[in-house]
């Protein structure tokens, strides 16, 4: 299972990475694994205000439904529309191609408080 060092991760399971454009998130590899094959994922609308911890979305599988948590508030200014024809890549690229949306961030505290690899790591046993 990947955990790369350079993210920030949820206790929900979703990572996030920050950039000049705000706080790109998705969800682990640990996560996709636990879900089975991706076949729709379920993205908020750009511009949405989102609170650390509210559901944004969801991620269906060949096996369940599961939601998408916020892992910062902000304010979503971008969506991953090419999930809408691969949802796949959440399972094949879940750090990459199979990102899920961009929050610009009001408060940093929320993404600096967010767990590292290596706590991650350990809430994940592995």
């Amino acid at each position: 299972m990947q955990i790369p060092e350079q993210l920030r991760y949820s206790k929900d399971h979703e990572w996030a990475r920050q950039d000049a454009t705000g706080i790109t998130i998705g969800i682990t590899d640990y996560a996709q694994d636990a879900l089975g094959d991706v076949v729709f994922v379920d993205l908020p609308a750009v511009g949405t205000k989102v609170e650390a911890g509210s559901p944004i979305g969801e991620v269906e599988s060949t096996k369940s439904v599961s939601e998408i948590y916020a892992p910062v508030g902000g304010t979503i200014v971008s969506i991953n529309e090419s999930l809408a024809h691969a949802p796949e890549s959440v399972n094949s690229d879940p750090y990459n191609t199979g990102w899920i949306c961009t929050i610009a961030v009001e408060n940093n505290d929320e993404f600096i408080s967010l767990l590292d690899a290596a706590a991650y790591g350990d809430l994940t046993h592995h």
